[in-house]
């Protein structure tokens, strides 16, 4: 027998599948308070939540029997995912049952926003009747800009066509034959100022998309441009937008998310030309049954025959695989890493090359490492080895793999080659026992680098002088450099210098490093390392 406890409240139809298994006992007990919860998790398999619950590393450690954590939505912020994940516990999630709901919802605030809605409402309930104040716009032959082309923006972008909406949509991920099956033009973020009316966006928040649409952008939009934000708080700059529209640059927006839940900045939610709810893009009764109704046959899946759909932290692998490539799995994806920060570019095409002792071994694990690292960069980091597949096909991206026996004079090798629109960059490294992981080859620059936390990546004409004064630079700073790694192809031709420092290099010294003369590009660099690497 089987024990689920469900912790908030849960759409009683969507359990269904759990109510009637004869081999399943579910005990709903929303709002038990943490310390009860941490006394009694220790006699389940499965934990249901939605966002109320806080699933704090002490409960999953007090969790002895637990197998999965469910979220009856999308969002895992109340999760700790790397907790469960060190416990053996599998996190799924439902990606897809709210779908319709958000986009409706998104639908509803840029309608509402377009009409003055919730203002002429307020209006006459009070005893006002006064018809030229709420005086709207249409939204037919309008132009929408879509940031972010996932499943939620995608159903936007094809509803808003029933409008006669002329779509511009934006996603580093948007292929023109994508873009060209949804009906929409891409456009990259400065188009998308320069000619929308409405702006939704519909990205997930990552520290790409963290105040993506900030001041900056405001100011170069088409002056009364209409926001709507039903993704996630923070991706719009909340102050910067109350400034935008105080100042009449912005016209209105409608915006259902917040930094802060509940919202903290009073001039965002007190101001009568922006329209907000409470969180509601996933709340309604279809929703909520969807999401609990595919939680709840993936934990029975999981229970029966270990099948998982929709996990959002590592697999099991056997100790025999992880042994053979432990010592790739951290350096193929801080490979990856520091490649998209030197690419700067969402990649199109994704090719990985295997050589020497790793053509006999299962690379499948190593792979997906290496791509989720690469789509991290601009998706969402609950991105991981179970569920990259699905999300790069989602992208219509492409990967290839290809394994040679021959060892380029290591034991063991692996290159990564990313293209975008014609452009490519690469990247190679390897594992030397004794020494650790080093990166040996970027973009056709042989080196030998053992990877760190910060670095700088500098591509220069091959000229005297050129290190001291980056160093010179880096001093006036107080930023130590720990290591030079230095690669060239001919002499006094182009040559790279990789520099590793101790802490971040701001942007005004980047900005002075790059105005050197014969230097070319300047890149910083942050990847993962492990404490204990």
């Amino acid at each position: 027998m089987y024990k689920v406890i469900v912790t908030d409240p849960i759409n009683e139809t969507g359990l269904k599948a759990l109510l009637n298994h004869p081999d399943v006992q579910v005990d709903q007990r929303p709002g038990l308070p943490r310390e009860e919860l941490v006394h009694a998790i220790s006699g389940y398999d499965a934990l249901i939540v939605r966002s109320q619950t806080q699933v704090t590393r002490e409960i999953i450690q007090a969790a002895d029997h637990l197998k999965v954590i469910a979220r009856a939505g999308v969002g895992v912020d109340n999760i700790d995912i790397d907790a469960a994940t060190e416990k053996g516990v599998i996190v799924i999630n439902a990606p897809a049952g709210n779908t319709i709901a958000a986009t409706e919802h998104t639908l509803a605030m840029m309608l509402a926003l377009a009409r003055n809605i919730p203002q002429a409402y307020g209006s006459l309930s009070s005893g006002t009747w006064d018809r030229k104040r709420f005086k709207g716009v249409e939204l037919y032959q309008k132009t929408l800009g879509v940031v972010g082309m996932g499943r939620i923006g995608t159903e936007v972008a094809k509803r808003a066509k029933a409008f006669r909406m002329n779509i511009l949509a934006y996603d580093p991920f948007l292929t023109e034959d994508r873009a060209k099956k949804t009906g929409v033009t891409k456009a990259d973020l400065d188009t998308i100022a320069a000619q929308a009316d409405f702006i939704t966006v519909h990205t997930p928040l990552t520290a790409e998309t963290r105040g993506l649409i900030d001041a900056g952008f405001m100011a170069k939009t088409k002056k009364g441009v209409r926001f709507i934000n039903c993704a996630r708080g923070g991706i719009i700059d909340e102050q910067a937008l109350v400034d935008a529209v105080n100042s009449g640059q912005v016209a209105g927006a409608a915006i259902d998310v917040f930094t802060h839940e509940p919202p903290e900045n009073t001039g965002l939610t007190q101001n009568p030309k922006i329209i907000v709810t409470p969180h509601l893009g996933a709340s309604t009764a279809e929703a909520q049954e969807k999401v609990a109704q595919s939680v709840s046959e993936e934990i029975v899946g999981i229970f029966e025959t270990g099948s998982v759909q929709h996990a959002l932290n590592l697999p099991h692998i056997s100790a025999a695989v992880q042994q053979k490539i432990k010592p790739y799995l951290t350096l193929s994806e801080q490979m990856a890493e520091l490649l998209m920060q030197i690419f700067k570019k969402a990649p199109k095409k994704i090719t990985i090359n295997y050589y020497g002792e790793l053509f006999l071994e299962d690379t499948g694990l190593l792979t997906r490492q290496i791509i989720k690292a690469l789509l991290s960069f601009y998706l969402d980091t609950s991105i991981n080895i179970v569920n990259v597949m699905q999300v790069l096909k989602a992208h219509s991206l492409s990967y290839n793999v290809q394994k040679n026996a021959a060892h380029k004079g290591f034991t063991n090798f692996i290159e990564l080659e990313i293209e975008h629109d014609g452009e490519r960059a690469t990247i190679a490294c390897t594992y030397l026992p004794g020494f650790g992981g080093r990166i040996v080859s970027i973009n056709g620059y042989r080196l030998d680098m053992e990877p760190e936390k910060y670095s700088l990546y500098i591509t220069h004409n091959d000229v005297p002088g050129m290190i001291g004064n980056v160093g010179s630079l880096l001093g006036k700073d107080h930023i130590n450099i720990g290591s030079m790694y230095v690669g060239r192809q001919a002499v006094g031709g182009k040559a790279v210098m990789i520099l590793t420092v101790d802490k971040p290099v701001s942007g005004e010294i980047r900005k002075e490093i790059l105005s050197l003369p014969d230097l070319d590009d300047v890149q910083f660099a942050e990847i993962d390392v492990p404490e204990n690497d």
